[in-house]
């Protein structure tokens, strides 16, 4: 099909598909979670207290009591139960839209549309510019671009972030994976549904899933640094 298309129209096909990932992943952002915190975090706590959902405090910290209470809420409301505090629940329950902006969100939507828009670098060993990343050059490019500094190398990013399991990955956490030698050898950005964003030694710069295939095979770790 690619071969059939004018390098015009290549380039606006490919410029589309870039900017529909970016917007699909961008949406992801805006949601409260588990581990978040902050006034807005407490205002959603008293407005399910309001309705009758019990949270013993009301602090501005999303744990397992203001989870187990949005859970409820959703159920109540046919929402898709995940504890998640996203667009449609944030309606549901505050009567507006959810804030574009916020904490954690906005510095994560910041260091993913960095490396969003550099989707297509070349991999170069050692590269830690739009001219050519190796794996860690790239996650700490996209970190810096949102202002926030990172290790080099794989493994020290790591252990420089807080530890969590496969099953508490959230957008924006780094994910790790044991390839030529063994410990922390590959990184890249979790983006959700499964997939990560990276610089791969045969493709650049580009997304792919993290728990299937190659990767699945090779999974090695995650910790957050936001």
């Amino acid at each position: 099909m690619w071969m059939r298309l004018g390098k015009k129209k290549l380039f606006i096909v490919l410029t589309f598909t870039l900017l529909f990932s970016l917007t699909n992943a961008v949406a992801a952002f805006a949601s409260f979670e588990r581990g978040d915190d902050g006034q807005e975090v407490m205002a959603i706590q008293k407005r399910l207290v309001e309705l009758s959902y019990t949270i013993t405090n009301i602090d501005g910290d999303f744990g397992p009591e203001t989870e187990n209470a949005v859970r409820k809420f959703q159920a109540d409301r046919g929402l898709e139960v995940d504890g998640v505090i996203g667009p449609d629940t944030y309606r549901a329950l505050m009567n507006r839209d959810i804030p574009p902006n916020r904490g954690r969100s906005s510095v994560v939507r910041r260091v993913l549309s960095a490396a969003y828009s550099v989707i297509g670098t070349p991999y170069v060993f050692g590269g830690t510019s739009p001219y050519g990343f190796d794996c860690s050059g790239f996650t700490q490019y996209a970190f810096a671009q949102a202002g926030i500094s990172i290790p080099r190398t794989a493994d020290s990013q790591l252990y420089y972030g807080r530890r969590v399991s496969m099953d508490n990955l959230r957008v924006g956490d780094l994910i790790f994976f044991s390839t030529y030698e063994p410990g922390a050898s590959h990184c890249g950005i979790y983006v959700g549904n499964g997939n990560f964003i990276h610089a791969g030694t045969s493709t650049g710069v580009t997304v792919a899933s993290a728990f299937t295939g190659y990767w699945g095979a090779r999974y090695y770790g995650a910790c957050r640094i936001l």
